[in-house]
C-alpha cells in the first residue's frame, strides 16, 4: 500500500482544495447574487432580498423555457433508453462484421465538439428535408439531443451485460422459461440499474445542452439554457438569471447522486 509523506498530503490536499475553490467558488457567487437586493450583479452582496426569486417564478417565459427543456430532455432519454439498449445487447451478444465500427459510430457524437454536431443537423435540417416538404420542428431537436444521449444508456448498460453471469440465463432456460421469460425475470432485472443510471444522465446531459440547441431549436422556442444564454445580455435581469442558475444547479445534484447510489448498489451485489 502507498504512503504519503506528511509533505506530499500536504501539497495534495492544498492542490485539491484549490481546484475545489475554483469549480464551486463561482457557484456560490450565483447563489448569492440570487439574494442580492441591487438590480445589477455585485460583489459583495450588500443586501438580501427574495425579488427576484418572485419574478422568477411568475415568469411565463421561464415556465415556457423550463417545459421545453423537460419535453425535449425526456424525449431524448426516450431514444437513448431504447436505441442504446438495443445496440448494447446487439454487441455484446452477436459477433458480426462491423461491429467495432458500430461501436465506434455510437460513442462518436458524444466525442464530437456540439457546435459541429449543430452545425451538421442544422444543414441537414434546413437544406435536406425542408426542400422535399418534412418539416421537423420541435421534434428535431429531441432527435438531435437523442444522437448524443445514446451514449449514455449505451456505455452504463454495455458495461453491465459484459459483467453479467450467463450461467443465469442458461439455467433458466434448462428449466423451460421461454425467452421472454428469461429476459424479463433473470437478464432484465441484472442491467435495470444499470439503464436507470444511465437515463438519468441523459436527460442531464440533454437538459442543459447549449450548442446543439441553438443550431436545431426552431424559431421561438427557447429551451432553459438558451433563456439563461439570451437574458444574460440585459444586465437588469442578470439576478432573475442568477435564481434560475441556481434552481438548476440545486436539481442537478439529483441525477448525479441518485446514478452514483445506484452504480453503487450494483457493485456491492456483485
Amino acid at each position: 500500500m502507498l504512503r504519503l509523506s506528511r509533505t506530499s498530503k500536504l501539497i495534495l490536499g492544498a492542490l485539491v482544495a484549490v481546484i475545489l475553490a475554483f469549480m464551486y467558488v463561482p457557484l456560490a457567487l450565483v447563489v448569492l447574487n440570487s439574494f442580492n437586493s441591487a438590480r445589477i450583479v455585485s460583489w459583495p452582496v450588500t443586501g438580501f432580498s427574495l425579488e427576484w426569486w418572485g419574478r422568477a417564478f411568475s415568469s411565463e417565459p421561464v415556465r415556457v423555457a423550463l417545459l421545453n427543456s423537460v419535453l425535449v430532455a425526456t424525449g431524448a432519454t426516450i431514444i437513448a433508453l431504447l436505441l442504446g439498449t438495443l445496440v448494447a445487447f446487439a454487441l455484446q451478444r452477436y459477433s458480426f462484421f462491423g461491429q467495432r465500427a458500430v461501436n465506434l459510430l455510437v460513442v462518436l457524437p458524444i466525442a464530437l465538439p456540439g457546435i459541429v454536431t449543430g452545425v451538421a443537423l442544422n444543414n441537414t435540417y434546413n437544406q435536406m428535408l425542408e426542400p422535399i416538404g418534412i418539416q421537423v420542428g420541435f421534434y428535431g431537436m429531441i432527435i438531435a439531443h437523442g444522437t448524443f444521449c445514446i451514449v449514455m444508456v449505451f456505455n452504463n448498460v454495455l458495461a453491465r451485460l459484459r459483467r453479467m453471469n450467463p450461467s443465469f440465463e442458461e439455467a433458466s432456460q434448462d428449466l423451460g422459461a421461454n425467452p421472454w421469460q428469461t429476459f424479463r425475470l433473470i437478464t432484465f432485472p441484472q442491467f435495470r440499474s444499470a439503464m436507470v443510471a444511465g437515463a438519468i444522465l441523459a436527460f442531464a446531459l440533454s437538459f442543459d445542452e447549449v450548442y446543439v440547441t441553438i443550431f436545431t431549436a426552431p424559431p421561438g422556442v427557447d429551451t432553459l439554457p438558451l433563456w439563461i444564454m439570451n437574458q444574460m445580455a440585459r444586465p437588469n435581469e442578470a439576478n432573475v438569471v442568477n435564481v434560475v442558475a441556481t434552481i438548476v444547479i440545486l436539481a442537478s445534484f439529483i441525477p448525479v447522486w441518485v446514478s452514483q447510489r445506484l452504480s453503487r448498489d450494483v457493485d456491492e451485489r456483485d
